[in-house]
């Protein structure tokens, strides 16, 4: 009955069968196909205690229920008069999955940086500060240890993220880094500085370009690689693909140093040849694009440059503007490009206010605070990086915000007249040497406020808010758990291979620990052992993913892989099937590693308690590697 009741209310809270298209489920979310999406009460279904939250995407209502959706949708199936579908199939494949797709890798990559992603951004600032409240001196010795540690990461950024791109694509890790340090090498960044070019390419156009240096005859376009994001992303994409065919076709006695040696030999040229330039030239577009733009019409450049700039800074492209800009002060003494962007900060600085205020996610709450803190000083990533994008809503917002801010630059030609810092320093830059605070700095003042209020007030009205904000699949806790005070139970590994903590896995479904604490593995062997004596409670169809409860209540959820749902079982093999009684140590499943990272996906495999807090404390092995069945977790009664 219990069931029957919860199908009932959420059936009517979408409203109703006649709203219905169609429905399937998924190992923990029943999926719906409205006909209108704005007749569903989400927030009545947001504070449903049956419910643990709600998430439109792809074109689906999806309804987050727990471990025991199969039960509800058949009880949904038969009070709606329903066909009885199969089990969800397109997962993510609909509509708008290549967007989602995208931000959940850049979201997969800068997840396990964000923390000291926020204290860098956060040391800049207040050196920053310090500086312009002539606390420090910026030729002194504090001031440059200071800015060493702040700037630091943002210098080396690219090795960084060579290290967690490589291993969100599958590949090794260190080799990404690796070819991030080839790329920052200072002997190449030096070159430009150090005599002449060679000769110049494509003279006379948009992508001139001085050549420095040559590789085998092949010209080779240097740019600064510091601080970059989308070259070394790029590069890792290609070079995890490079590693596992070398792999493949190498001898395995000589294929620990000749597999990297082979990929570096091909991917760093690659890059310099190839991706550097291509960003390159792309920034030069940007820079000429927004040049014409603003000829044509103040205004409408400004919205352009206010509401993509952070765009831009994802991607790199902002570096074209910058030299405009410079040129454009040393030839007219101001330039109205760094202005038109100003608002971008404030406006993301104000969503990550509402954001702190509204959500309920107390990973998100706090890394809002530093994330605020350094956009308000112009340094964006971690905010960008941390929150606005996983999140999705308050990135478009602050967009919309900062478009329309912009738009208020350009409509009051607020101007920069000296390269200042950015954020609450860059006002000082916006002052005109001889009329001072004239009406155009004065328009920069309203248009930092619009963008700030309207990027707070759409962030906090419509940015989407749920029970465990930036989480999903995480399953109802159970009543069956009958774990004694001070009783433990050991939970063995079921995969032999790396341990990873939960927080670094790339899906915050999972990271976030809304599903249930645990950790995660990277299997070094295609094998899923039965981790404790129980029941196979939930076996999915594409086997990508297991259920079992233990003799003791404990309620383990087993999920190979990062979005495996959508290979539809192609490269997984079950041993047992749904009910069936296991034993510790019993195979469950196998799967095939080399194909399912063949075809992009992350093995990473975490393993979760999702009913801990009827149990008590989770204690993981502080082991770097396990073997199958070797203990892994204690639950302590």
């Amino acid at each position: 009955m219990k069931n029957e009741k919860l199908a009932k209310e959420i059936l009517d809270l979408v409203g109703g069968k006649e709203n219905v298209k169609s429905v399937t489920h998924c190992i923990t979310r029943l999926r719906f196909k409205l006909k209108d999406e704005g007749k569903a009460n989400t927030d009545a279904l947001n504070n449903h205690d049956g419910v643990v939250t709600v998430r439109q995407s792809g074109g689906q209502y999806q309804v987050v229920i727990g471990n025991h959706v199969s039960d509800v949708y058949k009880a949904l199936v038969d009070i709606g008069g329903f066909a009885n579908q199969a089990p969800e199939e397109e997962e993510e494949g609909s509509s708008g999955s290549l967007l989602n797709r995208f931000i959940e890798m850049i979201s997969g990559i800068f997840m396990p940086i964000l923390g000291v992603l926020a204290a860098s951004g956060m040391i800049k600032g207040f050196t920053a500060l310090f500086v312009a409240l002539d606390w420090i001196d910026n030729t002194g010795g504090t001031y440059h240890v200071l800015n060493a540690t702040g700037d630091g990461l943002f210098y080396f950024l690219p090795i960084l993220l060579g290290y967690t791109a490589m291993k969100k694509f599958g590949g090794t890790p260190f080799l990404g880094m690796v070819i991030a340090m080839a790329l920052v090498y200072p002997a190449l960044e030096g070159i430009p500085d150090a005599g002449d070019s060679l000769y110049t390419l494509f003279s006379g156009t948009l992508f001139e370009s001085p050549v420095f240096i040559e590789f085998m005859g092949i010209p080779v376009i240097l740019m600064p690689y510091s601080m970059s994001v989308i070259p070394i992303i790029v590069s890792t994409f290609f070079a995890a693909k490079l590693e596992r065919f070398f792999t493949k076709v190498i001898p395995s006695v000589v294929r620990m140093f000749l597999v990297p040696m082979f990929t570096l030999l091909i991917i760093v040229p690659l890059t310099f040849i190839v991706i550097g330039p291509i960003a390159t030239w792309a920034s030069q577009l940007i820079g000429q694009g927004t040049v014409w733009a603003y000829e044509l019409s103040p205004i409408i450049a400004g919205a352009i440059l206010g509401g993509f700039w952070l765009v831009f800074v994802m991607f790199g492209l902002h570096w074209g503007l910058v030299p405009v800009a410079i040129n454009n002060m040393q030839t007219l003494g101001s330039d109205p490009i760094l202005a038109m962007m100003f608002t971008h900060s404030f406006a993301l600085a104000a969503a990550i206010i509402a954001v702190w205020i509204r959500t309920k996610n107390q990973k998100t709450k706090t890394l809002s605070a530093p994330a605020f803190i350094s956009s308000m000083f112009g340094v964006t990533e971690p905010a960008m990086y941390g929150i606005a994008i996983p999140l999705k809503r308050p990135f478009i917002f602050t967009i919309i915000s900062s478009a329309i801010g912009g738009a208020l630059l350009g409509f009051f030609s607020t101007k920069a007249y000296v390269m200042g810092g950015l954020g609450v320093f860059m006002f000082p830059s916006l002052i005109h040497p001889e009329e001072g605070m004239n009406a155009a700095f004065m328009g920069s003042i309203i248009a930092v406020v619009v963008a700030s209020v309207l990027a707070f007030v759409f962030t906090y009205f419509f940015g989407g808010f749920n029970k465990e904000e930036g989480t999903e699949e995480a399953p109802n806790k159970t009543e069956t758990a009958s774990l004694n005070k001070g009783e433990t139970v050991e939970i063995a590994s079921p995969i032999k291979g790396q341990v990873v903590p939960l927080q670094n896995v790339s899906d915050q479904v999972f990271s976030s620990e809304a599903m249930g604490k645990g950790v995660a593995i990277l299997p070094t062997e295609g094998k899923v052992y039965a981790p404790v004596n129980g029941v196979v409670t939930t076996l999915f169809k594409t086997k990508h993913a297991i259920g079992i409860t233990s003799e003791n209540g404990v309620e383990i959820l087993i999920h190979v892989g990062i979005d495996t749902v959508q290979l539809d079982g192609e490269h997984f093999a079950a041993h047992i099937e749904q009910g069936a009684t296991i034993k510790s140590g019993d195979l469950l499943l196998e799967f095939n590693v080399d194909k399912i990272k063949e075809a992009g996906y992350d093995v990473i495999t975490p393993i979760i308690v999702t009913n801990h807090d009827e149990l008590g404390e989770v204690k993981i092995t502080e082991k770097e590697t396990v073997e199958a069945n070797e203990n892994m977790m204690t639950i302590l009664g």
